[in-house]
């Protein structure tokens, strides 16, 4: 009786032990189904519908791939929502993402006064320590600011040829920003005058390797013009100008209008720079100009604001005082007007005392005349030596007493004068000095005129016969390169270069063109030059661009091998893509197949305009945008030269 109890008790635990089993099993399907569920539905909705959810018991597994970080973590998040988030699993992917594409390279480079600086991204392997030791030397005692940044990434195309060429064009540009990049430099800088501005287009262009893009900006600001000098004189020979400045194009005109009413005959133009003493500039020079045709001779001076009027010998006195009060009371506030009406000449039969030089076209000096003391002739003598060269001068002078007081300042700024010319003669008398010769410099009037006015001062008279007669050519100066095109063209119209049919090499009764060719060159110096290959249309067309590709390679080859300095010529072929004539004939085919050498001209620069050095260092702070803007290439002359016979494909 009792086992049978004890039975009873234990199959009715047995029992509710299996039936929890049951009734949990029961339940944790039905949480793991409902989880999943509404986990799915989340997801469906929220527009997730790549991921894929699997129930776990309590647990609810994500799977698929998310197409970035942020949607996987998003998903996820939404999951949480639903369920506990520490019953969420993560077992999402996330797509690869694509392989990053190398970064921009690029660099700038300024310089000024200050040293230079270079700022930018470089290839880890550009030889970076070369590089600021290239930059040090130029910078001399400067400081160079490095604020490179590398990324190791291969360097494009073109990338150390740019940089190479920066680094060498930064010598000749002391004010100046070049921006680099793969295969472009843009040079941004500053000149002292129009002409240095046009033989830095000319040397740099040169220099540039083959296939880089070039961009120059060169600007050639006003100069600073002092003292600003203005000198009109009328006598035996005419009105002309010694010397002639103006702030504006309009000042210029007002000027040269006022010349041309008191007798100026023939063009003449006056210097535009800086450093104008008042705004009333052209008012006032045009008022002394109209005040000296008014008397009819003499010569009238604006240096700064100083003003002298000096009258020709025999002016009426009541004319002359009637003129200078009127002038006087016109001229703006700023002017102070001193007024000259010489002496007549009295008879003498000593004459007056004098001081010569004289300076031969061999650069000899002569000194001879009257000086005052022993002192000054040993300042005059050293002076000139200082100034001719030690070997170069002779002094005969002889001491005279009671010369001007002003006489060892007239005689010095003479010989600094004098000193401007090639050749010359000065002239010091007591109430003028005298200086005529011949120079090399354009503005040699103009820059003497402005050293007398400022050395002599406002009371002094002088005179100027300076006669302009350009330097010689220089006897190794290079034709100019339309002359070296034109030559090569005229060889090839005698006999044109040919090669053995369908290959490159150049056929053997073409190598004494090669030859004519090469001496050409030679002559010619540097060169950017573009040596094209052409072809007719029969065969396949990238045949053709292959074999005229190979040609034109072939005629370097062969011009290096003649000593030529190849290292601005580039070698391509454009293959039946350029015909000069129909192709339907044989006539015709023959004249396709040819060699053209044509020189590579740099893109049009942008249209000057006033600049000043501020200005641009302003400008130079915009590197990034002016560096990312797609310049023009390089454009080559490409109209074809007209055929040599004698080519078979």
């Amino acid at each position: 009786m009792r086992l049978s109890f004890l039975f009873v008790v234990g199959a009715a635990f047995l029992l509710a032990a299996v039936l929890s089993l049951v009734a949990a099993s029961y339940a944790v399907t039905a949480v793991e189904q409902n989880s999943e569920i509404g986990v799915r539905r989340a997801l469906d909705s929220s527009g997730f519908h790549w991921a894929e959810v699997e129930g776990d018991g309590l647990r609810v597994i994500l799977t698929g791939t998310a197409p970035d970080e942020a949607a996987r973590f998003s998903a996820i998040s939404e999951a949480g929502g639903v369920v506990d988030a520490a019953r969420v699993i993560d077992g999402l992917d996330v797509t690869p993402s694509a392989d990053l594409a190398p970064p921009r390279f690029s660099a700038e480079i300024l310089r000024n006064d200050s040293g230079i600086s270079i700022i930018g991204l470089v290839p880890s392997s550009t030889d970076r320590d070369t590089l600021l030791f290239r930059l040090q030397e130029i910078a001399d005692d400067t400081r160079v600011t490095d604020l490179l940044e590398t990324a190791d990434y291969p360097a494009p195309d073109g990338w150390d040829d740019a940089l190479s060429y920066a680094a060498i064009s930064l010598r000749r540009l002391p004010r100046s920003k070049v921006s680099v990049a793969a295969g472009y430099v843009k040079i941004t800088a500053i000149s002292n005058s129009a002409n240095e501005k046009k033989q830095l287009e000319t040397e740099l262009t040169r220099a540039a390797p083959p296939g880089l893009r070039l961009a120059l900006e060169i600007a050639a600001p006003r100069p600073v013009i002092t003292p600003f000098t203005l000198r009109f004189l009328i006598d035996e020979d005419g009105a002309r100008f010694d010397a002639c400045s103006a702030e504006t194009e309009d000042s210029r005109a007002i000027i040269l209008d006022a010349a041309w009413r008191a007798g100026l005959a023939g063009p003449a133009d006056c210097t535009i720079g800086m450093g104008v003493p008042s705004p009333h500039w052209s008012a006032a020079a045009q008022l002394g100009i109209s005040t000296l045709a008014r008397l009819g001779g003499g010569s009238i001076t604006f240096s700064n604001a100083d003003v002298t009027l000096v009258a020709a010998q025999g002016t009426d006195p009541a004319l002359f005082d009637r003129a200078v009060g009127e002038l006087e009371t016109d001229l703006p506030p700023v002017f102070s007007l001193h007024a000259v009406l010489p002496q007549p000449k009295e008879d003498g039969t000593s004459g007056p005392p004098e001081f010569s030089a004289t300076r031969s076209p061999e650069g000899l000096v002569q000194l001879r005349g009257r000086l005052s003391d022993e002192h000054l002739r040993s300042m005059v003598d050293s002076f000139a030596r200082a100034r001719f060269g030690s070997d170069q001068v002779y002094t005969a002078t002889r001491l005279v007493p009671d010369l001007p007081a002003d006489w060892p300042v007239r005689v010095l700024a003479g010989l600094e004068a004098l000193a401007l010319l090639n050749n010359g003669a000065l002239t010091v008398l007591p109430d003028r000095v005298e200086l005529r010769g011949t120079s090399s410099n354009e503005d040699a009037n103009a820059e003497i005129a402005r050293l007398l006015s400022d050395k002599l001062g406002e009371a002094e008279d002088y005179t100027l016969d300076i006669t302009y007669r350009p330097p010689p050519e220089p006897q190794d100066k290079a034709p100019d390169p339309e002359i070296c095109e034109a030559q090569i063209m005229d060889h090839q119209k005698v006999s044109k270069i040919t090669f053995e049919p369908g290959s490159a090499t150049i056929a053997a009764d073409s190598l004494d063109t090669m030859d004519k060719i090469a001496d050409v060159l030679r002559e010619c110096g540097d060169l950017r030059l573009e040596i094209q290959g052409h072809t007719d249309s029969q065969g396949r067309e990238e045949m053709n661009m292959q074999l005229s590709q190979s040609r034109a390679q072939s005629v370097l080859n062969e011009l290096r091998a003649r000593r030529v300095p190849t290292s601005s010529f580039v070698a391509k072929g454009y293959g039946e893509s350029r015909p000069i004539s129909p192709n339907d004939a044989e006539e015709g085919r023959e004249d396709n197949r040819r060699i053209e050498f044509r020189l590579i001209r740099p893109a049009p620069g942008t249209t000057e305009r006033e600049t000043t050095l501020e200005a641009v260092e302003q400008d130079l702070g915009d590197a990034t945008d002016a560096s990312q803007t797609d310049p023009e290439a390089d454009s080559t002359d490409e109209t074809p030269a007209e055929p040599a016979a004698g080519e078979t494909e």
